[in-house]
């Protein structure tokens, strides 16, 4: 005999599957205005891009690669917080169930439980989907799934029609992988923005569960506080239900969007993206802005358009908040020195009363039109912006005209050049400033390797297997998981090709041991990761490396960790030396096979991030780019028997390294009495 629960489920399921089934399943294209808003956009943006957009009232939409199945990073916390509100309904979980923290739920990356919180804490499963989805936590988000299965929204979301809607594995827990071949092309999870949409579609009608929990779902999802994507440039009073997900190469964010015109959901998927940097103004962050503010001003004509009268409250953020601050700092006496945060909090609300009191002003508490009128002209800036007819009328000076001769204009903060075959220094600019360097760090990391191999060449056949920490190691990576195994000769690829910060840091592991521990430090109390550092350190004094300090094996950001453009010049000329090494960062692409502890096996492939070695006459070596080195490259060219060595450090962007790298070498090789 069926039991009552089970009955109940099975009704409530078939309601809920015959009620999607009534819905229009597509999201047909909107005419001209709209498109002509989102594609040029769309176009802009270097890296992949999907978007769907609807209004939930007129049914009004567009649609751009709407089917591609594409990679949501934390995004997909929303179906999870669906399936286990659908458990909650269907009596299969309970919301109010205490659940305990332990070392060993606790994950990096987004969230406050693993950094704020001790083992031992107790909390509900309704607080944890609300830290979930409010501050993207993923301990949290683990605990959760922990309660529903791992395999329950991935099969849920299949039943009611979204097949693309996958959770694959727990967050950095990829060994629990469901889903093994998506995990690598799309990580944590993955979906297409139709199917996004019409999730966010059923949540809005109250049909994703029941009206109540739908209801709760919202007010989760209206808490969100990520607010670099779609709300970013949207009114502050206005209300988005949303959750959005940000990885390396990945930016997106959906969610629905409450205004005057009426509500609408929208949303973006960006992947591949060229703009990788962890900043709330990078390319995918901004597309997401940029299409929330643009459907915003579609659907609302007349109230869309309006930025320098805004009305701002408590809890109102972004750039106008800054620019209020700023005048009310200017404007108050005595200034109220308010924190230029862009967050209107108590002490902004207080000076802001303070301000609407002494103007015989309603004392709200809220920026409207009568106080932004009191404000005057904003202060936009630390420094006052003049009056423009003080601008316009000022005499401007003028430099003289660019000289034929001379050295080459670049970008980049430093550059030095030496012979390829002597490393004698030859030119250079700012060459001994000490600079961050990023990931040409990576050429010490291969140099001890490769160094330690011309005397022991069995090394290159050491087994090394990944730890945890080699995995999560952040930024560029070689993609090797936890527990995965392969040679030392074949790791040098995934560190040098890819800049593999997870190579280097698993590198440093292996090796670390056979070397002397850090000066002052006890032999038994130092690990292997430090001891391989202070080998760095010891090589780097050794070839006269005067203002170089290594912090890491990898070169993200780290106080202290710099060196400048003539000691790279010393290490790439000491390396180069060396053919194994040379034959690694001369290599365009290389492919492996991975072994697993747990007997699987598979397949990878590397790419050079060096774009000079598709031209013909460059042999190497090394690129870097962190937002604090900006983009770097330690380069090898050859004319002939004729080599040069080159370093750029600090360049403005990814392409300009390699534009002041070719400019400095062509402008070299004509010194050098080179002609075409």
């Amino acid at each position: 005999m069926v039991s009552r629960l089970t009955t109940n489920t099975l009704i409530f399921a078939t309601s809920l599957l015959l009620t999607f089934q009534s819905i229009d399943t597509g999201i047909a294209h909107a005419d001209d205005g709209l498109a002509s808003r989102l594609m040029p956009l769309i176009k802009a943006h270097k890296g992949k891009v999907a978007v769907a957009v609807k209004h939930l009232k007129t049914g009004e939409a567009f649609a751009f690669n709407e089917n591609e199945p594409m990679p949501t990073a934390s995004l997909i916390k929303f179906p999870i917080m669906a399936e286990a509100y659908r458990q909650a309904e269907a009596g299969k979980t309970q919301l109010d169930t205490m659940i305990e923290l332990t070392e060993d739920d606790k994950v990096p990356g987004s969230g406050i439980l693993t950094p704020h919180f001790s083992a031992g804490t107790k909390l509900s499963l309704r607080n944890l989907i609300h830290l979930m989805i409010v501050y993207s936590d993923n301990t949290a988000t683990n605990l959760v799934i922990d309660q529903i299965g791992l395999s329950s929204t991935s099969r849920t979301m299949e039943e009611l029609g979204f097949p693309n809607t996958k959770i694959h594995a727990k967050v950095f827990r990829r060994d629990t992988s469901l889903f093994p071949e998506r995990s690598k092309s799309f990580g944590l999870g993955s979906t297409t923005a139709s199917e996004t949409i019409r999730l966010y579609e059923l949540l809005f009608q109250r049909k994703l569960v029941s009206a109540a929990a739908c209801d709760e779902m919202l007010q989760h999802l209206y808490e969100c506080d990520d607010k670099k994507k779609l709300g970013r440039f949207l009114p502050a009073d206005t209300k988005i239900a949303h959750k959005g997900g940000s990885v390396s190469a990945v930016r997106c964010d959906a969610g629905i969007i409450e205004s005057p015109g009426g509500p609408f959901a929208v949303c973006v998927f960006t992947s591949e993206n060229n703009d990788r940097r962890w900043t709330t103004d990078n390319a995918g962050n901004r597309l997401c802005a940029n299409i929330g503010r643009a459907v915003y001003n579609y659907f609302n004509p007349k109230t869309g358009q309006s930025s320098e009268r805004q009305i701002l409250k408590l809890g109102a953020s972004g750039r106008l908040v800054e620019d209020l601050q700023r005048t009310l700092n200017a404007r108050l006496k005595p200034s109220p020195e308010l924190s230029i945060d862009g967050d209107l909090g108590p002490a902004t609300r207080a000076a802001l009363l303070q301000f609407q009191e002494d103007n015989k002003l309603t004392a709200s508490g809220i920026v409207d039109e009568a106080t932004w009128k009191a404000l005057g002209t904003l202060v936009t800036q630390s420094q006052p912006v003049p009056d423009p007819k003080v601008i316009n009328t000022e005499p401007l000076e003028s430099e003289p005209s660019d000289t034929l001769q001379g050295r080459p204009f670049v970008t980049c903060k430093a550059w030095a050049i030496a012979e390829g075959k002597t490393g004698k220094f030859l030119w250079g600019a700012n060459e001994t400033d000490s600079l961050d360097f990023a990931s040409t760090t990576k050429i010490m990391t291969a140099y001890i390797v490769v160094k330690l191999a011309e005397t022991k060449p069995e090394i290159m056949d050491e087994e090394v297997t990944f730890s945890t920490r080699a995995d999560q190691t952040r930024g560029s990576t070689a993609g090797i998981r936890a527990g995965e195994q392969l040679a030392v000769r074949e790791l040098l690829y995934g560190l040098m090709l890819p800049s593999g910060n997870d190579a280097s840091v698993a590198l440093a592991e292996h090796f670390g041991s056979r070397f002397d521990a850090p000066t002052g430090d006890k032999q038994d109390m130092t690990n292997s990761f430090d001891r391989f550092i202070a080998e760095m350190n010891r090589q780097a004094m050794a070839l006269g490396m005067k203002q170089t300090t290594y912090k890491n094996p990898h070169g993200l950001t780290a106080q202290g960790h710099v060196s400048s453009a003539r000691d790279l010049l010393r290490l790439a000329h000491a390396a180069m030396k060396m053919p194994r090494f040379r034959d690694y960062v001369g290599t365009r692409q290389h492919g492996t096979r991975l072994s697993s502890t747990s007997g699987y096996h598979r397949n990878v492939v590397w790419k050079n991030t060096n774009r000079l070695l598709m031209i013909d006459g460059y042999v190497g070596v090394k690129t870097g780019t962190t937002t604090a080195a900006g983009a770097c490259l330690v380069s090898n060219g050859k004319r002939g028997d004729d080599a040069l060595l080159l370093v750029v450090l600090g360049a403005k962007s990814s392409p300009a390294r390699y534009i002041d790298s070719r400019n400095l070498y062509r402008w070299a090789w004509l010194q050098r009495g080179h002609q075409d």
